[in-house]
């Protein structure tokens, strides 16, 4: 029987102490520490959770063999090149990096050194998308909605990365088909960067996605709708729920056009615990991870995008 891969988490403030936790349940892995540049916050996690508390990578690399970085963005790139360099495989989480350079040297290191790089884009793991996946085929129309009340987190970069990257990278994961242009609205209200941002994608097949993303809101919102032939599905990431509407079979042409609704049972579950299974996984028994590097790097290129039109026409 295969050892425990021993992991550790880099970085345990809000979101970082959560995957602790998740290791920590995990049978087939051993957390060995925790680090974070905070040494009280590093101990806390620590002691609670029975192991080491670090403040510096250095001494605890030699002991693991895959790690969770969950450091502001800006550090991803640099925190990630150390790890990768010393031959461990990384959930990073999203974004991947704060730019699409930085991630291509993550990548094309990674790649070299045969080293698993998994993106922490949590909504692959969401019960409602998984239950929709096997339905989606053909998407002509997306519009998603991730709004949420200002919470002083992710403000290190604009709400494009920090928000919007969710459904970025669902909408690249389903319309295989190049992005042909943009168009990209938004407005900075308490932050020095973009707090409320609108874009519409146009792929060259000719789906077309509207996402729009506020960190600024009296409510909180993460829904998706996908409409495609004879099929519209309706996705609410944060209950979860799914509702999927699907022409009869057999139905007399318009007029009327005949729906049947269904409504897929689904569990709550925890994606983050199954994201993080399914990076123990991949590293334990090789292949291709749920989100690979690359995903993560066709987001931020397209992040990089939207960022710079919102740059070039400000909203007045």
């Amino acid at each position: 029987m295969p050892r425990p891969l021993n992991v550790a988490v880099v970085g345990v403030g809000y979101l970082g102490r959560f995957h602790a936790q998740k290791y920590a349940a995990l049978p087939q892995c051993r957390l060995v520490g925790v680090v974070d540049t905070d040494p009280r916050r590093a101990e806390t996690v620590a002691r609670e959770l029975g192991v080491t508390a670090y403040t510096a990578l250095d001494a605890l690399l030699p002991q693991v063999d895959a790690l969770s970085i969950v450091v502001p963005t800006g550090l991803h790139h640099q925190v990630g090149l150390v790890c990768l360099r010393a031959g461990k495989h990384l959930l990073l989480e999203k974004p991947v990096t704060a730019t699409a350079a930085e991630a291509e040297e993550l990548v094309a290191l990674a790649r070299t050194q045969g080293l698993v790089v998994q993106v922490g884009h949590l909504e692959r793991f969401n019960p409602a998308f998984l239950a929709c996946r096997p339905r989606i085929e053909q998407p002509q129309f997306i519009e998603a909605i991730r709004i949420s009340s200002f919470l002083g987190r992710g403000v290190d970069v604009d709400v494009v990365l920090d928000l919007m990257s969710h459904d970025l990278d669902l909408v690249l994961s389903l319309v295989r088909s190049p992005l042909r242009d943009l168009h990209a609205v938004g407005v900075s209200l308490v932050t020095p960067r973009t707090d409320l941002a609108n874009v519409r994608l146009m792929f060259e097949n000719g789906c077309v996605a509207n996402l729009t993303a506020s960190r600024i809101s009296t409510k909180a919102e993460r829904t998706m709708r996908l409409f495609q032939r004879n099929r519209y599905m309706a996705l609410d990431f944060a209950k979860p729920a799914a509702r999927i509407y699907g022409q009869e079979q057999g139905a007399p042409p318009p007029p009327p056009v005949r729906y049947r609704e269904e409504h897929p049972a689904l569990t709550k579950g925890d994606a983050l615990l199954a994201e993080i299974a399914s990076f123990v996984e991949t590293v334990g028994r090789g292949g291709t991870p749920v989100v690979t590097g690359e995903d993560g790097l066709r987001v931020v290129a397209v992040a990089e995008r939207i960022i710079g039109q919102i740059a070039r026409n400000p909203l007045p």
